[in-house]
């Protein structure tokens, strides 16, 4: 388990453009920040004060440069992140309904983080990192499919932890089979998983507790967070289990809360030096109300990764809800 990089990650780095009006004729202003769940869930565990480390791709254009910056400057290693002269930076359009529920469209066909190939992943940060983290976002594509099983199969032979999170988007698929198909492989391949209760719906028909029962015992993970949005969160390994109210707060944007919600467990659970398996009641509870509240507290703002909160913060408001 000792390594250089506590968590790293491959998948998607790109640019979310995010709704925040809409003129008389429907057009929608939208500003820019930085995104990609894999990238978002970094950011929250580096804010934490763990070494993380990247593997993708991103255009050789100004998109591209900003993301790099952004990722050095949250402390992320970016040696394992590529600049393709070839391909542009992948594009994300989100839009709210009156509700504040998203939709999303994308600029991806391709986009650069679709054209990662095996040939082209730098090893050694998987050598050196205590987990591997992915999501599907790099499975709808060749060669960045390939990759990424490429990377999590290195990763387990090597005895690495490995941590999924599935990020259903359903425009950037053939069809909801495929989708199906690909993360079941993930939660087949993973440790740790977290998982929004929409998509345990969508691949296993039943609530959260048959949902993580199902990836703990047919699947073979060994803990699983299922994120409910405003209800909160269910946490259970094989021996303990717990549900946790979410914070209340004033919502602005949702956008990366499941991903800073994941990243914030997992620094919890590194830091707290267990398996898995290992875990109790106690130290799920405090996982899942560390998580809980540092997720809410993202959506007082716009954007994924700037939007997370200090460690501060965090503690604070888990005083005030629970």
């Amino acid at each position: 388990m000792n390594g250089k990089i506590d968590v790293a990650a491959i998948g998607e780095v790109l640019i979310d453009f995010a709704q925040e009006s809409v003129d008389a004729l429907g057009y929608p202003t939208m500003a820019a920040h930085p995104g990609g769940a894999p990238c978002n869930f970094l950011a929250a565990l580096s804010a934490l004060g763990m070494k993380t480390a990247f593997l993708g791709k991103v255009g050789e254009d100004d998109f591209g440069l900003m993301l790099r910056h952004t990722l050095d400057a949250a402390g992320i290693d970016t040696r394992g992140l590529i600049s393709d002269p070839d391909v542009f930076t992948t594009l994300a359009f989100v839009r709210f309904d009156e509700n504040r529920d998203r939709s999303f469209s994308f600029a991806r066909k391709p986009g650069a983080d679709t054209r990662l190939r095996s040939d082209e992943l730098d090893l050694t940060v998987i050598d050196e990192c205590r987990m591997l983290h992915f999501g599907t976002l790099s499975l709808t594509d060749e060669p960045a499919r390939s990759a990424t099983q490429a990377a999590v199969e290195y990763a387990r032979r090597r005895g690495k932890l490995i941590s999924f999170d599935p990020n259903l988007r359903e425009p950037l698929w053939p069809s909801l089979d495929a989708a199906a198909e690909q993360m079941l492989w993930g939660l087949k391949n993973a440790d740790v998983v977290k998982i929004s209760g929409e998509e345990a719906e969508f691949l296993f028909g039943g609530g959260c507790e048959k949902s993580a029962e199902l990836i703990l015992n047919d699947c073979g993970a060994k803990l699983v967070m299922i994120t409910l949005g405003s209800e909160g969160c269910f946490i259970k390994n094989r021996a303990a289990q717990c549900r946790v109210p979410a914070a209340r707060v004033k919502v602005a944007d949702t956008t990366g809360a499941g991903d800073i919600f994941g990243g914030s467990a997992v620094s919890r659970f590194l830091e707290l030096g267990k398996t898995p398996e290992q875990l109790t009641q106690e130290d799920l509870a405090y996982m899942a109300r560390y998580a809980s509240a540092a997720a809410s507290l993202s959506t007082e703002k716009s954007g994924a990764i700037p939007s997370i909160p200090a460690k501060e913060a965090v503690l604070q408001k888990m005083q005030e809800t629970y």
